[in-house]
């Protein structure tokens, strides 16, 4: 942990808190239970929240967050762009920085505010290298990236726990939704299945995913939902859609706000280590997930599920998992060890969360 001062022992109820973190969907999303947890605690605190436009329905139902867009490709690209950002801001009274994401932006930001108290993430680099190296790998459990951004505002001064998180609150299906999914919604468990990741190395194969769906849709009382984006993975889907009755691809249809609107009714959510496991997770929703060239060892599992529910590839067959952090490198020979998660094991796993 970086720090330049906190304010122990001083009055921090009524603070203002900057606070950035950029990046990928997951990496924001699973700061929303940290931040949400602690306004519950400290419900007279504000935070101004820095990240992508596009994740600003994350945190509109948090009280006491103001959501500021960073325009990284544009306003805010470079030096100087980070400079500008901190002309709009400088005259917001800000009481502390807090940094979750400790890259070059953040920190040049963070001189800006030179004056304040921060604290910056620890990612723990070299614990996690210790634990995805190939020889004398250390296998064990490491701190959740939820912890370390709790971390972050504790060094602050702001003493509290993750056990007192609060879910987001669910939002009843509107006639949009509802027309997309079909009317028998009511009558069918809502079963959410985000069958890609950004790596090839944590998805699992399309042919065995394709079994899981399957032997799901012949259920006969599960309506089963496909998230995902881009062209490609669209395509795939619509396939799905189109050979199975109760599969609806929503990839391409929705907006986020409306997507998290929609995950929040799932009975479950299906997903690789990827961002819709993170967005389930934040409602509460009981999350499977299924672990390739990755492992949750490495802190990023979504919050608040039950170890059960992490679907492990097999590593005596393949001693080297996990091999990466964020599933971007290739091992020879590795390809296949997703392919030791049986379909069979997934549905039995979902049958069981949702009965």
């Amino acid at each position: 942990m970086i720090k330049s001062g906190s304010f122990e022992g001083k009055n921090i109820e009524k603070k203002h808190i900057l606070v950035i973190r950029l990046s990928a969907m997951g990496d924001v999303a699973m700061s929303v239970g940290v931040v949400r947890t602690l306004l519950i605690q400290y419900p007279n605190v504000k935070i101004t929240f820095l990240s992508r436009p596009f994740l600003k329905p994350l945190f509109e139902e948090i009280p006491n967050v103001v959501f500021y867009a960073v325009d990284s490709k544009d306003r805010h690209k470079g030096f100087l762009g980070i400079y500008r950002l901190y002309k709009e801001l400088k005259n917001k009274e800000f009481d502390a920085f807090a940094d979750l994401h400790n890259v070059m932006r953040s920190r040049v930001l963070n001189l800006f505010f030179w004056k304040l108290p921060s604290a910056t993430i620890d990612k723990g680099r070299k614990e996690k290298k210790q634990l995805t190296r190939s020889e004398n790998k250390i296998f064990k459990q490491l701190k959740t990236t939820h912890e370390r951004y709790a971390d972050v505002f504790r060094e602050l001064g702001f003493q509290f726990d993750l056990f007192h998180s609060v879910p987001l609150p669910h939002e009843k299906l509107n006639q949009t939704l509802l027309g997309l999914i079909g009317g028998e919604v009511v009558t069918k468990k809502l079963i959410g299945i985000a069958p890609f990741a950004q790596h090839e190395a944590k998805t699992y194969p399309i042919d065995l995913m394709e079994e899981v769906i399957e032997q799901l849709e012949k259920q006969g009382n599960y309506k089963i939902l496909l998230f995902g984006g881009g062209q490609k993975e669209i395509s795939i889907l619509s396939i799905f859609e189109k050979k199975y009755n109760d599969v609806i691809c929503i990839a391409g249809k929705l907006r986020l706000k409306e997507e998290l609107h929609l995950i929040s009714n799932l009975g479950c959510m299906l997903s690789m280590d990827s961002g819709n496991a993170h967005l389930a997770a934040l409602f509460g929703i009981p999350t499977i997930t299924l672990w390739g060239a990755t492992h949750p060892y490495a802190g990023f599992a979504p919050f608040g599920q039950s170890q059960e529910n992490a679907l492990l590839s097999d590593r005596k067959k393949f001693p080297k998992l996990p091999t990466s952090i964020y599933g971007n490198k290739k091992v020879e020979d590795y390809q296949d060890a997703m392919r030791t998660i049986r379909p069979t094991a997934i549905v039995e796993r979902v049958r069981t969360v949702l009965k």
